[in-house]
């Protein structure tokens, strides 16, 4: 089990359907968060709409594995990278447009 799912109290079956539950939240608020940090571009509504439901459908897979694999930590880190080169990525744009 990961710390995340032992802190959940996966390893109790009482609480098992709880902590698959918030594992699944975490795991989609996670990943939407990197697929917005991740792509440039705005999509159309209806492409959207279809990622994300082929997010939501997938991400309960993934879930699964979250249980013994560090998914939710990859995703933290993958945000977290992701952030600070977007922060950077604008900083580096503010600073080009005040030098013309």
């Amino acid at each position: 089990m990961t710390p995340i799912a032992e802190f959940l109290g996966a390893n109790d079956p009482e609480n098992f359907l709880t902590a698959f539950w918030i594992l699944y939240i975490l795991i989609n608020v996670l990943s939407i968060i990197v697929f917005n940090l991740g792509f440039a571009r705005k999509l159309p509504l209806l492409k959207n709409i279809v990622i994300y439901a082929a997010m939501l459908f997938g991400n309960m897979f993934i879930t699964f594995l979250a249980f013994t694999l560090p998914i939710i930590e990859s995703l933290f880190l993958a945000a977290l990278v992701l952030g600070i080169y977007k922060l950077q990525l604008r900083r580096h744009k503010q600073l080009a447009s005040e030098e013309e």
